[in-house]
């Protein structure tokens, strides 16, 4: 079969069934607007606006990413930030597809912030800008500080890098080279010895 002379080595119809699959988990991502910030540039002939926008975009099942987009309009800013943020989504493991596996701290130039896993029915505690990105993701039960600056910026990058430190079960015990259930069983043994 005779290859394209592009030099990637697929056919023009493998090439075309992972376009699909792009345009298919594109269309899965939900985006959310977390703020938007007008500026003001005074020229000669008055003031010249321009607009900042960060975006939160995720597929309510572990993926999500952030993006900030600048513009002369808004609907441009928009479309700027969830490009980027569809570049730089990231894999986050969830326990039972609801809450973290366990309690995490993140730290972004003057904002820090501390995840909590929580149990069921619990609910996103959690302020703005941190509360966008936990509802694209598909986190359904947590509980978030965040302490220091409240700019939306710092919160969403400490955040990401809270995220960016989680580990499951299954990560760790490969890491080990050990069973997942040795790891579990072990923290149920030390419950046991604790309450005895």
């Amino acid at each position: 079969m005779a290859r394209s002379p592009g030099g990637s080595g697929r056919s023009p119809r493998e090439r075309e069934r992972g376009r699909d699959r792009e345009r298919d988990e594109e269309s899965e991502l939900t985006d959310k607007l977390v703020t938007i910030n007008r500026v003001a540039k005074v020229v000669k002939g008055g003031r010249r606006f321009a607009f900042a926008a960060i975006v939160v975009v995720g597929d309510h099942r572990g993926r999500v990413g952030h993006g900030a987009g600048k513009a002369r309009e808004v609907p441009e800013a928009i479309r700027k930030a969830t490009e980027a943020a569809k570049r730089g989504l990231i894999r986050v493991p969830l326990r039972d597809g609801r809450t973290l596996h366990h309690d995490v701290k993140g730290r972004f130039g003057a904002g820090k912030v501390t995840l909590r896993a929580a149990p069921a029915g619990t609910g996103i505690i959690a302020g703005g800008p941190m509360r966008a990105v936990f509802e694209t993701l598909g986190v359904k039960d947590i509980v978030a500080k965040s302490v220091g600056t409240s700019n939306p910026h710092n919160m969403i990058k400490a955040t990401f890098v809270a995220l960016q430190q989680l580990n499951s079960p299954r990560m760790v015990a490969n890491r080990r080279g050990k069973k997942v259930g040795d790891l579990l069983g072990r923290r149920d043994d030390s419950a046991a010895e604790a309450a005895a």
